[in-house]
C-alpha cells in the first residue's frame, strides 16, 4: 500500500473510552437549543436525521437551514481528558509505508484537536472534512470523489480504516482495500440506531476486506 486512509472518531481511538458520547451529546444540546425542543424529542429528532442523512448536520442542514459552523462549533466544544490513547500507535502508524490521511465527516479543528491528543500531530499528510466534501458526508459517492482527488488517491494502492461498515461500500467500490475497526461494549453504542451502530461486522459482506479490534496490531502487521 502506497496511501494509508483513516476515519477518526472510534477508528484512531476506541470507541469504548466513550469521546464520542460528548460529542453525541452536544449534537442533542444543540437541536434542543436550536430547534425549541425537549430533551426527548430533540433526541428523537437527532437520531431520525442520522438515519436519513448520513449524518445529524447534513439532515439539520436541509430540514432546518442549520449554519454548519455553528453546529461544528457547538459539538466539538468537548472535554478530550476521556480520550484513550492506544500504546504503539504513533510508532506503528509512522512505520506504514508511504502517505497517512485522515477523512472524517467531523471538522478539521476537531481532527487536529483529536490527532494532537493521540500523539499523532504532524504524523498525517493531510485531513479531509465534511466541509471539504461540500457539507455531504460518508457514505456518499461524491464525498469519497473529492477526497481521492485531494488526497491524489491511487485507491488500487490505498487502504481505508473505518469503525461504520456502510462507509466502507464506496472505497471498495473505487477499489482501496478496506479495513473495519471493531470496537469494544460501550454504553452509549446502544442508543444509536442499529444499523448505523458503529463496529459491527456486516457477515459475509464483500466490501469488508478486513475486520480487527487491534489497531495498532494490525498495522504493525500491515507496516512488516
Amino acid at each position: 500500500m502506497k496511501s494509508w486512509v483513516f476515519d477518526l472518531d472510534n477508528t484512531l481511538y476506541p470507541a469504548g473510552c466513550n469521546l464520542f458520547a460528548e460529542i453525541d451529546q452536544r449534537m442533542t444540546s444543540f437541536i434542543e437549543e436550536e430547534l425549541g425542543l425537549p430533551f426527548e424529542e430533540a433526541r428523537r429528532v437527532q437520531k431520525s436525521l442520522y438515519v436519513e442523512h448520513g449524518t445529524t448536520l447534513a439532515g439539520l442542514m436541509r430540514e432546518h437551514d442549520v449554519d454548519p459552523h455553528h453546529f461544528m462549533d457547538h459539538v466539538h466544544e468537548i472535554d478530550l481528558s476521556p480520550l484513550t490513547v492506544l500504546p504503539g500507535l504513533k510508532e506503528a502508524v509512522e512505520a506504514l509505508p508511504g502517505r497517512k490521511f485522515v477523512h472524517t465527516n467531523g471538522s478539521v479543528r476537531h481532527a487536529e484537536n483529536v490527532l494532537g491528543a493521540l500523539g499523532l500531530e504532524g504524523v498525517m499528510e493531510d485531513i479531509f472534512d465534511v466541509e471539504l466534501g461540500g457539507w455531504v458526508p460518508k457514505p456518499h459517492a461524491s464525498n469519497y470523489a473529492l477526497c481521492k482527488d485531494r488526497f491524489g488517491l491511487d485507491p488500487s494502492s490505498a487502504a481505508m480504516f473505518e469503525d461504520m461498515a456502510v462507509n466502507l461500500e464506496v472505497p471498495h467500490e473505487l477499489g482501496m482495500r478496506t479495513v473495519l475497526v471493531t470496537c469494544p461494549d460501550a454504553p452509549w453504542i446502544a442508543d444509536e440506531p442499529e444499523e448505523k451502530r458503529p463496529g459491527l461486522a456486516v457477515e459475509g459482506a464483500e466490501h469488508i476486506h478486513h475486520v480487527t479490534d487491534d489497531l495498532v496490531g494490525f498495522l504493525r502487521t500491515a507496516s512488516g
